[in-house]
């Protein structure tokens, strides 16, 4: 087949790309340049541009150079405008809201997987790889097509994956489903590719050093809206009493332990973030703990929107393990969820991803 392969300049995608050229596949090969490093917003104290990955000009060469070792076609999309647009924006403004976003789900999905989408139709490709971890099968009986966990399960990605339509779905090709990091990294080494043996990324891609909210005070003096900052505000009890205060509501997440700035016989979390009135709410570890909660934007991937409640285990962050719950639907991709045990540190902002075994069911976005 001709496949369009994405490719980051990392040690995943570049495997992804040798095993589909192994097997005979012709590939057409594409890197998105996101994000401008040198805004001088993903800096450190010194002013020096932070590493990075899927953004730097070093992942677009090492991409180019593993396509010119394997010998097809490759190609850079500028997408800065709309990954500000699409990801970044909403990103900095769900932090400004109170919420702890994952922006990695709307990049995969609203643009990633959208734009090679088209250019992979408009070219004559017949499928769409990427490096994920991640199975996608069709299922004769119902007519759909699956989105299955990664064979891996500590490298397993399929929580990212969760927007995917079936129209998506369709054209997606995910070559390292079946194997483990070691074994992808090794394929890079039997192929003798220049990237065999560079180091991977854990943080948002923009973000590389984690510091969110020191990156949105300086994403947000760049674009001179400083004013939208929140600024300092009041610490409260569980119970409504003010015993400190802090500099900023995205400095803090839900289940943050560290850093609050509050002396304390027993430790304190976070346990609120009250964005109207620019207050953090702190507790006791109990207090963390939830059983209900509400999620919008719902995609259904096992079939189309339900009537009645669905059983599922259930995840709220991407290292939760899953857990048994009821979906209840209530609205138009809206629905309730209802764990069988109370579950800790629900944050509004986060995907929550519905599973029966390695399937994916559908997902989410926390709302409340």
């Amino acid at each position: 087949m001709k496949v369009a392969v994405a490719m980051s300049g990392g040690v995943d995608s570049s495997a992804a790309a040798a095993i589909l050229k192994e097997q005979g596949h012709e590939l057409v090969g594409f890197t998105m340049q996101l994000w401008n490093q040198n805004r001088g917003i993903s800096v450190d104290e010194n002013g020096e541009s932070l590493p990075s990955r899927c953004c730097s000009l070093d992942d677009v060469y090492d991409a180019r150079r593993v396509a010119e070792e394997l010998g097809f076609p490759f190609y850079v999309l500028n997408l800065e405008r709309e990954f500000e647009r699409d990801v970044v924006q909403p990103f900095v403004a769900s932090y400004l809201n109170g919420e702890t976003p994952i922006p990695c789900v709307a990049c995969n999905s609203r643009l990633k997987f959208a734009s090679l989408d088209r250019l992979a139709v408009s070219l004559g490709c017949e499928k769409v790889a990427t490096g994920h971890y991640a199975r996608v099968e069709f299922d004769c009986e119902t007519g759909r097509y699956q989105l299955l966990r990664g064979r891996d399960s500590q490298k397993d990605q399929s929580y990212f994956l969760w927007e995917l339509t079936q129209d998506q779905l369709s054209r997606s090709m995910f070559p390292l489903g079946e194997m483990s990091k070691p074994a992808a990294r090794e394929a890079a080494r039997r192929h003798e590719l220049a990237v065999a043996e560079k180091s991977e990324s854990q943080e948002i891609c923009f973000v590389p050093d984690g510091d969110y909210a020191g990156f949105i005070d300086r994403y947000l003096a760049a674009e001179g809206q400083t004013g939208r900052l929140p600024g300092a505000g009041e610490i409260v009890s569980t119970g409504g009493k003010m015993i400190g205060e802090h500099t900023g509501i995205h400095h803090y997440t839900i289940g943050q332990r560290r850093g609050i700035g509050i002396s304390s016989a027993l430790p304190l979390y976070v346990t609120g973030i009250d964005s109207a009135h620019n207050r953090i709410v702190v507790g006791n570890q109990e207090e963390l703990l939830r059983e209900e909660f509400t999620a919008a934007g719902v995609n259904w991937i096992a079939f189309d929107n339900p009537t009645a409640p669905v059983r599922a285990e259930v995840r709220v962050r991407y290292r939760h393990t899953a857990e048994p719950a009821t979906i209840t639907p209530v609205s138009d991709h809206r629905v309730q969820v209802k764990f069988d045990e109370p579950q800790r540190a629900i944050t509004p902002g986060q995907a929550t991803v519905f599973y029966r075994g390695d399937e994916v069911v559908g997902g989410g976005w926390i709302v409340k």
